[in-house]
């Protein structure tokens, strides 16, 4: 392309943003009545920061993205995006994997990273309060130093924030004993999509009438948006240990974690990583725990009373060894512990060294069935001629197989979207589910029938009609429809999104 086209392209670009803005100036000036003019973005160079999550292979650039600070505000947005007819998205920290907060064309992009403030801490009755900007690792930040802790702990848990973990109902590696996001939110202050504001839940979970908090905790901004989240936070554990074992196939490394629960033990976490994992964090983080040559790592978690903790220390080693370990390292103190479960931490983004891209999956599969699966998921990547890096947490089953390819070559990401489709299928065909923490999404919504009939998906869609009846809020997430989803779609789409169907 010569200079001369390509200024005649931006002159191009420039003209039809201009037309935009000039055709969205009355409802930008709404919204920077109620925010300021600092609160709102429509500028392309602006709005290209928020065309994506964390999920980059979908993109859309929103119409106008707007940052309010409080409750009321957030209201007054939804009214306008209500009274005029504007679709709109919820978004916090971006960090999510399933295109949930995937902006939709025209739409109003409601940015939550400014409500950041810890507005309540009740250490006497084990609360805070939060605005969903708040990283999620700030709760237990602000609360250690009295002997408590948050919980739930994604892997991004020093980026995402809570309102998004509250979206997607996140997990991370504590949520085989201590459960996922839902069981650790008491109350929410609501922006419904009319724009009227409720409360659900309370201070405690014995609360009388519908579970309103259940219902809206991983509905991915369908229903509405969290504007005030109160938390549930537990003390400290009296004592905390770390068992690293190392194994020659991940066969053995999963046997031991049948074991494990088998004997009636409940680690406060146990993650596996196999081979390619571990070298990948080996290169990048360097810890210098994880043995290369290793088929896969166990790492598991003993909390609770000293007591019960030595003893279950010496039971998960006996277990690890019977089943083919060939070493195992404790750690009781604080630093070693955290040495320990860096690499892990740190797994997906130590992928970026070994491979230009990678598309992560997030499925569910009986403990029993781990061995079968994780042979299936290597087939398959053979069959399709793309390594499949597996890590999972472990405990629960939950699978997160991260596909290695290179974006850059055309048709790849497709062929590696029907990969991950086919690992998606193989883990409802053995029991288990589609989606264990990342949400459905834009990415997941045309696999919800392997799991659901259409009677189920209909029920569900009736709940959402309650609470969304103009289908404003986050449309085109989770479920699946004709355009999305049928072969027409396939055939005219680049899976780009560059165009998402507006409701």
């Amino acid at each position: 392309m010569t200079e001369r086209s390509h200024l005649f392209l931006e002159t191009l670009m420039l003209t039809e943003e201009k037309q935009q803005q000039r055709h969205w100036q009355p409802i930008v000036k709404q919204f920077e009545a109620v925010v300021g003019k600092n609160g709102v973005m429509q500028r392309r160079e602006e709005l290209i920061t928020y065309e994506c999550d964390g999920l980059t292979s979908y993109r859309q650039r929103p119409a106008v993205v707007v940052l309010p600070r409080t409750t009321e505000q957030v209201a007054e947005i939804v009214k306008i995006c209500d009274r005029n007819q504007l679709p709109w998205v919820a978004r916090g920290a971006g960090t999510g994997l399933s295109g949930g907060a995937l902006p939709v064309e025209g739409c109003v992009l409601i940015v939550t990273a400014l409500m950041k403030k810890i507005l309540d801490i009740d250490l006497e009755n084990q609360r805070v309060v939060v605005q969903p900007g708040v990283i999620n690792n700030w709760v237990t930040q602000a609360v250690s130093g009295a002997g408590f802790y948050y919980a739930p702990d994604p892997s991004s848990q020093i980026i995402c924030s809570v309102g998004g973990n509250v979206a997607e109902n996140s997990g991370g590696v504590h949520c085989l004993k201590y459960g996922v996001t839902t069981n650790h939110v008491l109350g929410l202050k609501l922006v419904l999509p009319d724009g009227s504001i409720v409360d659900v839940g309370g201070e405690s979970f014995e609360m009388p009438g519908y579970d309103l908090t259940g219902l809206f905790v991983g509905s991915e901004g369908t229903l509405g948006i969290a504007t005030e989240i109160t938390l549930r936070i537990l003390k400290t554990p009296e004592s905390i240990c770390v068992l690293l074992a190392d194994f020659n196939t991940v066969e053995e490394a999963g046997g031991a974690v049948s074991d494990i629960i088998s004997a009636g033990i409940i680690p406060g976490g146990m993650e596996m990583m196999d081979n390619l994992s571990i070298n990948a964090v080996e290169d990048v983080v360097a810890t210098g725990c994880y043995p290369r040559d290793a088929g896969a790592i166990l790492l598991v978690e003993l909390d609770g009373l000293e007591v019960e903790v030595a003893t279950n220390k010496h039971l998960v080693a006996e277990i690890c060894t019977k089943n083919g370990a060939r070493t195992i390292t404790t750690a009781s103190d604080p630093e070693t512990r955290l040495k320990l479960w860096k690499g892990r931490k740190a797994t997906f983004a130590a992928m970026g060294h070994i491979s230009p891209d990678y598309y992560v999956q997030d499925g569910v599969i009986p403990r029993t069935q781990l061995p079968f699966v994780l042979k299936e998921i290597e087939a398959l990547g053979e069959k399709h001629g793309y390594f499949v890096a597996n890590v999972f947490h472990a405990g629960d089953g939950n699978l997160h197989p991260l596909i290695l390819y290179d974006n850059s070559v055309p048709g790849a990401l497709e062929k590696v979207e029907e990969l991950g489709g086919e690992i998606l299928k193989l883990c409802v065909k053995v029991g288990g589910s589609i989606s264990g923490e990342h949400g459905i999404g834009a990415d997941k919504r045309c696999y919800m029938p392997e799991m659901f009939t259409e009677a189920d998906l209909e029920t569900m869609q009736w709940v959402r009609e309650v609470f969304n009846p103009k289908q404003l809020a986050n449309p085109g997430k989770i479920f699946p429809t004709p355009r999305t989803c049928g072969e027409a779609a396939r055939a005219e789409s680049t899976k780009q999104f560059e165009s998402v169907e507006r409701f």
